[in-house]
């Protein structure tokens, strides 16, 4: 074989006993990993260990493999399958030192693979930082489903706690009671076990408040904070802008007493809401807005859904995040970008709260000191935004309000619930949030991304089955009448282990309609009169004609079947270039199919500040097939289990099922067919 003369046979096995040898094996393998896909590569190289496989090929780059001259010429079968042999003989012969290069590459990539979060995070354990404790939270405010963009943040703040062996607990936010409720906290627990995270405590920013209010009375009595009267207007026009300083409120200088004894009289309900607020005393010439004298109370007297009616004062969110997170002791607040410019007020009020703390002032205040040289740290990573899909809580709202949606679980929302209804996988949407990973920087994610880590996933998973959702009949007419075959259908190809599972064939069948043309135009390989096609699993036949109802549509497709073609015969060799699924009439289960699409036809319908909601939505997001058959084999089907309708889509069983009815729901199609749809 020219070009392989290197190639010495020892025992059956490749020498690799001088550098020549080692270099062109290098160069055999990168021209495999050119030639083949990626995980057929390793398989038939017998290396399962795929990090292993990279560093392999990644320690050959200085040979140029894009090149022939004086390399392997892959240009006949049999040289292809030399090349398939000669690598898998001779990796159990490279040398020792060969494998430990493999490891110290394997060691440089995973450095390299750290997103900066968990390159910040092993630096802070290298250097003894808190103790080496790693602690983080997940800190939902139960006012709304959590959607695709929190499975992010969920996986980043579970995902360092796991892979640093330390705790996350999850924290309610629930500071403002006029949108929280209960059904929010359940839904949000659901959701964040369903995508296979635990956490180590439940915690409420609500348990802390009393914590956050003895604060506040310390900020008082420091000077560092002040009752103000004036009206939501007069503050908003008294802080100034980023190019021009505030100006003082005529309360800042409030006497220290006055202001003690109106905050509590705030929170005894003497006052209505919205006629007067805690401020922070700070700098109302700071360059940084959120420094000017922020509010850290306000009045609420709607009933708290924990609390009830036990507070009317709640803290503003940047006052009570930061300590709140202090006070359960975490280490690494991790949050997406937009907080990135509250950061520095989240650092004053923790300066603050320690300095308080190391205070003795007889009144119990310093107890609330979980550990001693601790500090916790804020941290901040793009939040996801995709196309065709909004993230907007408000937006979502509204959606469900005025019933365009069917409610936070309909499959076209971009809630976790919306997702799983829709037949996503927890393992789908966390390879595709590690696919997109981690930066300092917002974009915007193609939703064909998400829509592929799903692909991958069924087709490694789903149960391959036989459905028909548009039916026309289909007369095998020398078929024996009554009598039934069972044929074996392979569950998945992708799996050898999955087995298969028995499909009933009779004289008559249901196929697709679009798998029948009477008049069809060259290079159409399935039903027409005269051409044969394979039936899958079973027989070759060939279409004699069809049968029309008044209207000139087809109401029935007629057939012969060749007898000597049945499936593992040697007539089933015979070259036939269509291949069409069916289910056999009498062995049919009626279905209800519902086809979903993305629900906005706008690319990024957050940017469309100028159209109505329901100018932006897609008009075919959602087609539901009454008339749909699938295979016996689907009659005791479970909502939620997830099956590939071969040549139609991957699927799942909507909840809704019941009483024997079936309904399934689209997953996503076979192929991305949106991106040729939206650019027509």
């Amino acid at each position: 074989m020219k070009n392989c003369n290197f190639i010495q046979k020892n025992e059956g096995r490749l020498r690799l006993d001088n550098k020549k040898n080692r270099e062109l094996f290098c160069i055999t393998l990168n021209l495999h990993y050119l030639c083949f896909p990626k995980s057929e590569g390793r398989r038939r190289l017998g290396i399962e260990n795929k990090q292993v496989y990279f560093a392999l090929l990644s320690t050959c780059t200085t040979f140029d493999s894009t090149k022939n001259e004086g390399r392997l010429h892959l240009d006949n079968k049999k040289k292809r399958e030399l090349f398939l042999y000669y690598p898998q003989l001779a990796l159990p012969l490279l040398p020792k030192t060969y494998f430990i290069m493999v490891e110290n590459t394997i060691q440089e990539e995973n450095k390299k693979s750290l997103n900066f979060i968990e390159q910040m995070v092993e630096k802070d354990l290298a250097e003894g930082l808190n103790g080496g404790r790693i602690q983080t939270r997940f800190p939902p405010e139960p006012n709304g489903y959590l959607h695709i963009g929190h499975a992010k943040a969920i996986c980043m703040d579970f995902g360092i706690a796991q892979r640093y062996g330390g705790i996350c607990n999850l924290r309610f936010d629930d500071t403002n009671p006029t949108k929280e409720d209960v059904e929010y906290v359940d839904s949000i627990q659901e959701d964040i076990k369903w995508l296979g995270f635990e956490w180590a405590n439940v915690f409420y920013a609500s348990d802390y408040f009393q914590h956050l209010y003895d604060f506040a009375v310390r900020l008082i009595k420091a000077g560092k904070a002040y009752i103000d009267e004036q009206t939501a207007e007069q503050i908003a026009e008294q802080k100034g802008s980023p190019t021009q300083p505030g100006t003082d409120s005529p309360f800042r200088n409030r006497p220290i007493e006055e202001s003690l004894d109106l905050f509590r009289r705030m929170n005894e309900g003497e006052f209505e809401e919205g006629a007067m607020i805690l401020r922070a005393k700070i700098d109302m010439t700071s360059p940084n807005m959120h420094f000017r004298d922020p509010i850290i109370y306000r009045i609420i007297k709607t009933p708290h859904h924990r609390t009830g009616t036990e507070w009317k004062v709640y803290p503003m969110y940047d006052y009570a995040h930061g300590q709140s997170d202090f006070f359960e002791g975490v280490t690494h607040s991790l949050c997406t970008l937009e907080f990135e410019v509250h950061r520095p007020l989240y650092d004053h009020f923790i300066d603050l709260l320690i300095e308080e703390m190391n205070k003795d002032c007889g009144d119990g205040f310093e107890k609330y000191k979980v550990y001693d040289n601790y500090r916790t740290h804020q941290t901040e990573f793009n939040r996801l935004n995709m196309t065709y899909t909004m993230m907007s809580k408000r937006k979502l709202l509204q959606l469900v309000k005025e019933g365009l949606v069917s409610g936070w679980d309909d499959p076209r929302m971009p809630t976790i619930c919306g997702f799983r209804r829709r037949g996503y996988t927890p393992a789908s949407i966390k390879n595709f949030i590690n696919m997109i990973g981690y930066t300092k920087y917002d974009g915007i994610i193609d939703m064909a991304q998400l829509e592929y880590a799903i692909r991958e996933d069924l087709n490694a998973n789903a149960k391959r089955v036989a459905a028909v959702i548009n039916p026309v009949k289909l007369v095998i007419t020398n078929y024996p009448e009554g009598q039934v075959e069972m044929f074996d259908s392979v569950n998945n190809p992708e799996n050898p282990d999955a087995g298969t599972h028995k499909i009933a064939f009779s004289r008559e069948l249901y196929i697709e309609t679009e798998d029948f043309m009477e008049n069809a135009p060259n290079k159409y390989f399935r039903l027409t009169p005269g051409q044969d096609v394979r039936l899958r699993c079973s027989y070759i036949i060939k279409c004699t004609g069809c049968k029309k109802n008044e209207e000139g549509e087809v109401t029935e497709v007629y057939a012969e079947y060749d007898p000597e073609t049945k499936s593992g015969m040697p007539g089933s060799n015979r070259k036939v270039k269509g291949t069409i699924h069916w289910v056999s009439v009498k062995h049919a289960i009626p279905a209800e199919v519902r086809l979903y699409d993305r629900l906005f036809i706008a690319e990024n319908p957050s940017e469309e500040k100028d159209k109505d909601m329901n100018e932006l939505l897609n008009p075919d997001s959602l087609k539901v097939l009454k008339n749909c058959f699938v295979e016996e084999e689907l009659k005791d089907a479970k909502p939620y289990d997830h099956f590939q309708f071969q040549r139609v889509g991957y699927f799942n069983v909507d909840p809704d099922s019941e009483n024997g009815k079936l309904i399934f729901n689209r997953t996503v199609s076979l192929k991305d067919t949106w991106s040729k749809i939206s650019s027509k």
